[in-house]
């Protein structure tokens, strides 16, 4: 038998609950505030630390030959051409290797795998890969690029020990992309009778490459900015030409730790200004992912 509310019940539940919807309202403009509060804090520590850095490195960044020579014993002359040819290299092994092999891993595991119990080993794997630290892949890249591959101590060997660094990154963000593309588009593909892989490479792949590009972006950069593995491979903070992918090697990174580590002050300078090189690098790859991200999200 329904029980009947009383008008003045019915009125006290309302106000219990415009009171309930108040509170809560009040609970979220207060972390709202707080969040972003620590927003501000870091950028504010970000604009401090490039602040510094330019201050520091700015006027040796400007410096003649500093971007077009080989390093010197002295602080204030020579250059890091040889470290960012280095990196520029390491940076293109690493996308041709990794971003092949990390999105095939990824459409494999999210189109074509069966969902039984080894897939979800694999992908806890995959996870847990991500988290690793790089000197760990340093390890495991000296031992079999550098001796059992035989490539010692060459660039070769560092970008391949990117390269593994970077697929745990790509293989997981490329499959929440490829996740996300709607079934019903896959759906629509296959009534048509177009084939399943006709379907991945012309409708699936398109619409989840601005994710996949995101992937690329964090895993590259990441790569790039990395020294410890690289130190671990062989990679030397002073060369006198422009390394092949067969020789021994430098990289932005190694090239600032070298600068901080002497105790002459005018490397502090020279080290910040390899900082300025190095973000500029990301920048440029950055921006140049971004940008086909932007283009395929509207074409999309």
């Amino acid at each position: 038998m329904a029980t009947s509310i009383s008008p003045r019940d019915f009125e006290q539940r309302g106000e219990e609950f415009t009171d309930n919807i108040d509170r809560r309202e009040k609970v979220g403009k207060i972390f709202e505030i707080i969040f972003l509060f620590g927003l501000l804090i870091g950028l504010f520590v970000l604009a401090l630390l490039i602040f510094d850095i330019c201050r520091d490195g700015l006027g040796r960044f400007l410096s003649p030959g500093f971007l077009t020579e080989t390093p010197s014993r002295f602080p204030d002359k020579g250059g890091i051409l040889p470290a960012i040819v280095s990196s520029v290299l390491l940076g293109i092994v690493t996308i041709l290797v990794a971003v092949p092999i990390g999105v095939g891993a990824a459409l494999y595991l999210e189109e074509y795998a069966p969902k039984v119990w080894w897939t979800d080993l694999i992908e806890i794997n995959i996870s847990n890969l991500a988290g690793v630290p790089s000197i760990v892949y340093g390890l495991l890249g000296l031992g079999i690029f550098n001796y059992f591959l035989g490539f010692g101590s060459a660039l070769i060997s560092g970008a391949l020990t990117l390269s593994l660094l970077s697929l745990p990154i790509i293989i997981v963000t490329a499959r929440e992309a490829i996740r996300a593309v709607p079934d019903s588009l896959r759906h629509a593909s296959y009534g048509l009778g177009i084939t399943k892989w006709q379907t991945i490479s012309n409708h699936v792949l398109p619409y989840a490459i601005p994710g996949i590009l995101t992937g690329v972006i964090i895993s590259v950069s990441r790569a790039i900015g990395d020294a410890a593995s690289l130190i671990v491979v062989g990679a030397v903070s002073f060369l006198t030409f422009n390394p092949g992918l067969f020789q021994r090697f430098m990289a932005l990174p190694i090239q600032i730790y070298s600068y901080i580590s002497r105790p002459e002050p005018g490397f502090v300078n020279a080290a910040a200004a390899t900082i300025i090189v190095l973000m500029l690098v990301i920048l440029a790859l950055n921006g140049t992912a971004i940008y086909i991200r932007q283009r395929y999200s509207l074409l999309r």
